[in-house]
């Protein structure tokens, strides 16, 4: 496997890899994944979602908080199609990586570390701000180059 192949089909994983991370926490907050209570579900449904988002957001009205939940959900969602079909990666990259990033910094200023930690936020957020490099470095080099 070539220097370009090994990447390319890195990019691809991380790609999916990151969409999948956002699609299942959209589904789980939406019960897809079961009820709340059912075994390896986080909220199960929309309420306990938005009371997770009031306890990290502690700083927030609920009106505020009712707009985050939502616009992290639209988030999520339109970050994963945009790295699922590969088009503008950088960009879609970059938004993963600085929506991540603010979902770490929240839950270690609310929840301490070990949170984020656990849940290798900060491992997807490296994810997206890599895959961001890349594939900038990507097309300014020309890489890989001709032979």
């Amino acid at each position: 496997m070539s220097g370009a192949s090994t990447l390319s089909s890195a990019q691809w994983f991380l790609r999916l890899s990151i969409a999948g991370g956002f699609l299942s926490s959209v589904a789980d907050r939406l019960g897809i994944w079961g009820a709340p209570g059912t075994p390896n579900v986080a909220w199960g449904a929309w309420a306990p979602f938005v009371e997770y988002a009031a306890k990290l957001n502690w700083f927030a009205s609920a009106p505020i908080v009712s707009f985050l939940a939502w616009a992290a959900t639209f988030g999520e969602t339109v970050l994963a199609i945009g790295l699922m079909v590969g088009w503008q990666i950088r960009w879609f990259a970059l938004g993963s990586g600085l929506l991540l990033l603010c979902f770490a910094l929240t839950m270690t200023l609310t929840l301490g570390i070990k949170a984020p930690l656990n849940y290798s936020v900060f491992a997807a957020c490296a994810g997206a701000f890599f895959l961001a490099a890349s594939t900038y470095w990507q097309a300014e080099r020309h890489w890989p180059p001709n032979n």
